[in-house]
């Protein structure tokens, strides 16, 4: 079982512009903590192009398309913490997740964390969390 997340994969207190900058920053943090290439990311901006990847309760999780399996080395997630929100569409996000998942684990990857964030307790954590520490303690120990 691969650790798929940890505190290097968490930026806290992060402000972003737009949908586009939550997209960039989410993958950025998969690239470099070794999950994925580069171009991944551009197919992560390419899913948010056919399909808005706010699932709502203030949550988006930027992944990448059919097709941008290559492009990922192993599964991972990211966590962007953005207190002042950023719009998706007419809604707002102040939780960004970027998910890559190797070899067909990225339904599991995403099941595991619709169990934490479809509780408005946890996301209300999540936003106001003060630490690393405390968004590991809210999401727990993911592994695939």
């Amino acid at each position: 079982m691969n650790k798929i997340f940890n505190a290097d994969n968490i930026v806290l207190n992060k402000r972003l512009r737009n949908k586009e900058d939550a997209i960039d920053v989410a993958g950025k943090v998969l690239v470099e903590q070794g999950y994925v290439d580069p171009e991944y990311v551009d197919c992560m901006h390419k899913r948010e192009d056919v399909i808005s990847t706010y699932i709502g309760n203030n949550v988006a999780i930027p992944h990448g398309i059919d097709g941008s399996e290559k492009y990922i080395k192993e599964s991972g997630i990211s966590f962007i913490q953005v207190p002042e929100g950023v719009k998706y569409g007419d809604d707002t996000a102040y939780i960004i997740m970027g998910v890559a998942g190797k070899d067909g684990t990225h339904l599991d990857i995403l099941m595991k964390l619709s169990e934490v964030i479809c509780e408005a307790e946890n996301i209300t954590k999540l936003k106001e969390a003060q630490t690393k520490e405390e968004i590991l303690d809210i999401i727990g120990d993911l592994t695939v």
